[in-house]
């Protein structure tokens, strides 16, 4: 993983991580989270964040997202 890499992870998992908060809290629903995350994959195209959350989709169960 590169520099850029690293900064689109970092910038990635932050700033979903107040979307999470946001879920939790019950301020947004999970269907606004989905589109968060997808507007976010977009702009920041993680490598990683991408395969966690694209695996948690498909099987579209948000326990794991609600437990960090």
């Amino acid at each position: 993983m590169n520099k850029d890499d690293f900064r689109r992870e970092r910038l990635y998992q932050s700033t979903i991580a107040i979307a999470k908060t946001m879920l939790k809290k019950c301020l947004i629903s999970e269907s606004e989270f989905c589109k968060i995350d997808t507007i976010l994959l977009e702009k920041y195209r993680p490598l990683l964040g991408s395969l966690k959350v694209g695996i948690q989709q498909k099987n579209l169960d948000f326990t794991p997202l609600l437990s960090d």
